[in-house]
């Protein structure tokens, strides 16, 4: 019986032919797709690795013509490989779909059948979820005190959006979707948010949600006006994720937060603070725009044991 060889120690992983339509293929993400460079590079590396594979897996390195008639089979077989090597589900379904995106590609240049990377299911994915804040520390992350950019009115635009996710539960991209005409009545109660599948909620507003936002708008440079973004960037364009989470970053290092301390985590603990002071699971559910209550159920940790409770004390006929 052979020992078969560490997929590193293969000089050679792939034939010309297959080097240059790879090429091409991430040429086209880069310039017509667009994706970030850390996809690019994420989506270069498991294709050597499955070259490699393929290289041990073949007797040797593989043509355009190998990858063209693959099979099911090979597919488990690479995911088999790297799960022994220790990659986890994550890893694994991310090479799945750099492999299947390739595949695509060549399909669609009449150079291979994507069908069997297409058929082929993903590793199923852990459930996990960012750790909750504390009370207090979700208190100082939404105080615009706490901000660590020097430009005020940038200050109170992070505390702004901030204290939408924890005060009002929503996600990132609901709060820097929200238009300049929106919360400019301080005695409103409530908004209307129109978050995943065009599905539209009432959320309720909290007296501390109107002061951030009537600081922010006092001190904005840009005019906040209706038809345009409420929340800006800098030059005043329309203000990305990323900034926000870069900014809550620094924020974590400076108060010594723990690195689950993300914007999404926020949100995350406006449930499960309002869980752990009695509110209902189906209410929260409604507050956060899940579409299943198994979802919320997941989402605030709650266990089977702690479910029935809720339904005990709440339901007409427990």
């Amino acid at each position: 019986m052979g020992v078969r060889l560490p997929t590193e120690e293969f000089l050679v992983s792939a034939r010309a032919d297959l080097i240059d339509a790879r090429e091409d293929w991430l040429k086209s993400l880069k310039n017509t797709r667009r994706l970030a460079t850390n996809t690019l590079e994420a989506y270069e590396r498991d294709t050597r690795q499955f070259f490699q594979f393929l290289t041990g897996h073949l007797g040797e390195p593989p043509a355009l013509k190998d990858v063209a008639t693959l099979r099911i089979a090979d597919l488990r077989s690479f995911l088999a490989r790297r799960r022994n090597d220790g990659a986890g589900a994550r890893t694994l379904g991310r090479g799945l779909a750099g492999i299947r995106s390739f595949l695509r590609y060549l399909e669609k240049q009449g150079m291979a059948n994507a069908a069997a990377s297409i058929a082929m299911r993903a590793p199923k994915q852990p459930k996990s979820l960012p750790k909750p804040l504390t009370t207090i520390d979700a208190r100082r992350v939404v105080e615009i005190g706490e901000q660590l950019n020097e430009e005020p009115w940038i200050a109170a635009r992070n505390a702004a959006v901030l204290t939408l996710l924890y005060g009002c539960g929503l996600r990132i991209s609901e709060a820097l979707g929200l238009d300049g005409g929106k919360l400019t009545d301080p005695g409103a109660r409530s908004i209307p948010i129109t978050g995943k599948g065009g599905k539209t909620r009432m959320v309720p507003l909290l007296p501390i949600v109107h002061r951030a936002i009537a600081e922010y708008r006092r001190l904005c440079p840009y005019d906040l006006e209706d038809g345009k973004p409420l929340f800006r960037g800098a030059r005043g364009g329309e203000l990305h994720p990323a900034i926000i989470q870069r900014d809550m970053q620094k924020m974590r290092g400076a108060l010594g937060l723990p690195d689950t301390a993300t914007p999404h985590a926020l949100r995350h603990s406006f449930a499960t603070h309002l869980l752990g002071r009695g509110g209902d699971l189906r209410t929260i559910q409604e507050l956060l725009g899940h579409a299943s209550l198994s979802t919320t159920q997941v989402y605030t940790g709650v266990d089977t044991d702690r479910l029935m409770e809720i339904y005990d004390r709440a339901h007409p006929r427990a």
